[in-house]
């Protein structure tokens, strides 16, 4: 007979889900960038032919993520306010929420939590925009990247402790787990995602699926057995 959890240590459920292209159906970061542009700092849009060229030095394989990442932070938004922030952010999932995150995403959120698991966000989205979006899917909790703040609190265009992304991701989903004080070996976990660099999450869950996944990903899922869904 299988062994089951005693009353003093319920099995803990969690159900992590990554963000872009898998709640979402496009990526999160440049869109909102344009919307806080225009509404923030017009004059910003002057910086676009710094950040083209970033990207195209990231194409080309001589500019890291996360120099990128904080390249077009400093150009779009420099120091930003926490309430300025999340204002920004406010505005912009009003705009961008209806059309863009997953309906099947909404209805998978709906199923695990009606089967007791605990919604988990994990992303290498910024924390102070990407909150917005878990508010709006009712999300438990948000694993995401994390801006330096000033003695202020202003936001700063420098990443803090890490971006969360590929196997950085899985260290912060298991320091999350650490600050909970939720045992892993005493827990179910799901994890969703449409891209092979969460590879590392989906394998250290206990039901992976692949989002609508791309090519690389739908490979590995067909290879381990994984499922693989389509969420509209």
């Amino acid at each position: 007979m299988a062994p089951t959890d005693s009353p003093a240590s319920p099995r803990r459920r969690i159900a992590i889900y990554d963000l872009d292209r898998t709640i979402t159906r496009a990526p999160t970061w440049t869109p909102f960038l344009l919307h806080a542009v225009l509404r923030h700092a017009p004059w910003r849009l002057t910086a676009l032919p710094l950040v083209l060229g970033a990207a195209g030095l990231r194409a080309a394989g001589l500019l890291h993520r996360d120099r990128l990442k904080q390249v077009m932070h400093r150009a779009a938004l420099g120091r930003l306010s926490p309430a300025r922030a999340e204002a920004l952010a406010a505005a912009w999932v009003a705009r961008f929420g209806p059309a863009q995150i997953r309906p099947g995403a909404r209805a998978q959120i709906a199923a695990d939590r009606a089967a007791g698991f605990r919604i988990v966000i994990a992303t290498a989205a910024y924390r102070f925009y990407a909150k917005a979006i878990a508010q709006a899917v009712d999300a438990d909790a948000l694993i995401a990247t994390r801006t330096a703040t000033d003695t202020h609190g202003n936001l700063l265009p420098r990443i803090e402790g890490g971006n969360c992304y590929g196997p950085a991701k899985l260290a912060m989903i298991e320091a999350w787990f650490a600050e909970q004080g939720i045992d892993r070996a005493q827990a179910e976990v799901r994890c969703y995602s449409d891209h092979v660099t969460d590879v590392p999450s989906l394998a250290w869950a206990d039901a992976a699926v692949a989002v609508n996944p791309h090519a690389a990903l739908r490979r590995v899922a067909e290879q381990r057995g994984w499922a693989v869904v389509d969420w509209g």
